[in-house]
């Protein structure tokens, strides 16, 4: 375990934190120890990734941007034929329940997992699941890192691209990221912290986990949302820079326009935006963060700590103390 860590985070990933070895986990209403929480092995999730997700940051006392998420999570499920009669409070009240029993209030990730349920046998058909779904949340801290803490990340161009919507549409949040996984391999024993992947028709499109951004001329360019998760910190990215007077242009650009950008950035739920040092081992800029950039994440901040103080969730904070 601590030689994997140390791999972890000499690759520029988020290590395990240790407090997380004793998290409390929601499975089906139930609150349990993560090394007790089980779903059958006929569950849609684990027999054949059929279910959604959304990942949630828990901070200061509020789940940032949980209508867009549960937003999302509603459309996935429905675009998927998931009948749900649970409704948005349903989901709030669950994380809310997580949070309480973790003791935690800030720097924390939700992942919530949604599946079909469990099927009466071993088969695709969705008529096969004939007991409601199968809610899963499960909470680790992930601490926010200081502008002095940011390190800027080397990205890989990869052959695995974004598929067309008519195989699986890349802007479901699906249970299924096999494709990204395959991306990362084809990375992972390079100096790459994530794959950059082109969309079908050779343009950039995104990275395996999370969203990618230049800088030119004093514009923003990512790429369309035709190909790529349309992640909600992406839209905020955006957001922000219409609060700054930062034009931002959704649009096709090549691997040659990004190596001669000025800058580049990517955007998640955890790290919000962080600098890209180089692509393909070509330094982009000057490698570091470009105040452009450091301007975006300033206002990304703001518009986090204006949300947080509109909705935090008051019990959860007064069981879990200072923040």
């Amino acid at each position: 375990m601590t030689a994997l860590v140390g791999q972890l985070a000499n690759a520029g990933n988020l290590a395990p934190d240790p407090r997380d070895l004793d998290n409390k986990v929601y499975v089906n209403g139930r609150i349990v120890h993560r090394d007790d929480a089980v779903v059958p092995v006929y569950d849609s999730g684990f027999m054949l990734g059929d279910g959604v997700w959304e990942g949630i940051r828990l901070h200061k006392g509020a789940f940032l941007f949980l209508e867009d998420h549960l937003k999302r999570l509603f459309t996935g499920a429905k675009c998927i034929g998931m009948n749900l009669t649970w409704g948005p409070d349903h989901f709030s009240s669950a994380l809310q329940q997580v949070a309480r029993e973790n003791g935690m209030n800030h720097n924390v990730h939700m992942r919530l997992i949604l599946s079909r349920g469990t099927r009466i046998i071993c088969d695709q058909d969705p008529r096969l699941c004939t007991q409601g779904p199968t809610l899963v949340i499960i909470p680790e801290h992930k601490d926010e890192k200081t502008e002095d803490e940011i390190v800027p990340l080397n990205l890989m161009s990869v052959h695995q691209r974004r598929g067309l919507p008519d195989t699986q549409d890349p802007k479901l949040n699906s249970l299924s990221k096999l494709n990204c996984i395959l991306a990362f391999l084809s990375v992972m024993h390079s100096e790459a912290d994530e794959a950059l992947m082109m969309d079908v028709n050779g343009f950039v499109n995104t990275c395996n986990s999370v969203n990618f951004f230049i800088l030119r001329d004093g514009e923003v360019w990512t790429s369309t949302a035709d190909y790529c998760m349309n992640g909600i910190t992406r839209a905020k990215t955006i957001e922000a820079c219409s609060r700054l007077g930062i034009t931002c242009r959704q649009r096709n650009y090549s691997l040659f326009e990004t190596y001669s950008a000025d800058a580049a950035f990517v955007t998640g739920t955890t790290g919000g935006q962080v600098p890209v040092a180089s692509i393909d081992n070509r330094r982009i800029g000057s490698g570091g963060v470009h105040p452009a950039i450091a301007r975006i994440r300033a206002e990304y901040k703001r518009m986090c700590a204006e949300y947080a103080v509109a909705n935090r969730f008051t019990e959860a904070l007064e069981a879990c103390g200072n923040e």
